[in-house]
């Protein structure tokens, strides 16, 4: 399969691509600078030169390829109804190009879409008023492709797809507590965060494509991890105090008051439907273990 990829040179990108490739696909990535390029060609894909405001380019890719994944997301995360309106229209353009062809399309999203408080399946509905409400529309105009000729499908993925080089929630966490001197959670620390490692995502991206039904939503999230746990873990290993926060106490100890929301956030995913469907059986080290001996420390 000759696969149409955006997002393939960040940082969950080029495992999915060497994956992709691995497995005996060709790929074509979307790339905004020469220095995406080169990523993308050193790992074997061919660079397809645009950008995700760049809608001509984004259909010129698509309509030469037998199926689309689509994992690029950005902006000003201070403007996240802007962040939606340009996901949804490159959601758009993308799936408008591969109409009534059965082509696959795969578009991504976040299990942080999903209530709080008790732990979400693919077949529950997400969170319209929640945390991460700006992905929402991006998967419902994903899957509106699914009536139009197109298997299309949504992964979810966990907030933290951990690996080398990680530099999201959880190094954003080590970073903060090097700063203050000590390792935090919030509350009693019990909320749960979900999390799956890169290459075990990278595989859920390939086996999507291949075997996907259209309409599928599929949730990235190999394990739900206690957030007391996390922050226990980089205490131990920073030799630093673990302490536990009011939610006021948060928002002045982490970066911002909406990371203090984020790292207090439970919201567990179940990916049962997921591995039954395709076959999808994680193996790859569990992000406690990846904080404890990889380098995130």
């Amino acid at each position: 399969m000759h696969v149409f990829v955006t997002g393939g040179s960040g940082l969950t990108g080029p495992a999915v691509v060497a994956g992709l490739i691995a497995a005996g696909h060709t790929v074509t990535g979307l790339a905004r600078s020469d220095a995406a390029a080169a990523r993308l060609e050193a790992l074997g894909a061919t660079p397809h030169p645009g950008a995700l405001d760049d809608l001509g380019s984004l259909r010129a890719g698509a309509e030469a390829a037998d199926g689309v994944l689509h994992m690029a997301f950005g902006g000003d995360f201070s403007d996240p109804d802007d962040m939606m309106r340009r996901d949804r229209t490159a959601i758009e353009a993308l799936g408008h190009a591969l109409e009534q062809t059965g082509k696959p399309f795969v578009s991504t999203s976040g299990t942080l879409v999903m209530p709080a408080g008790r732990e979400s399946t693919e077949q529950d509905e997400p969170d319209a008023s929640g945390l991460a409400a700006f992905r929402i529309a991006g998967e419902r105009a994903c899957l509106d492709f699914a009536a139009r000729g197109v298997r299309a499908s949504v992964v979810r993925l966990a907030p933290t797809v951990h690996g080398p080089g990680d530099h999201g929630f959880i190094g954003m966490l080590v970073d903060t507590a090097r700063k203050t001197g000590k390792s935090a959670y919030v509350g009693d620390g019990g909320n749960r965060w979900p999390a799956v490692h890169r290459l075990d995502a990278a595989v859920l991206f390939r086996l999507a494509l291949e075997q996907a039904p259209a309409g599928s939503v599929l949730h990235g999230a190999a394990e739900n991890v206690p957030f007391r746990s996390i922050a226990e873990t980089i205490g131990r290993g920073l030799d630093l105090p673990v302490v536990s926060l009011t939610p006021d106490e948060a928002a002045g100890h982490y970066a911002s008051p909406f990371m203090a929301t984020v790292y207090g956030f439970d919201a567990p995913v179940s990916s049962a439907f997921t591995r039954e469907q395709l076959g999808w059986s994680p193996t790859q080290p569990t992000l406690l273990d990846d904080i404890e001996h990889g380098d995130y420390l």
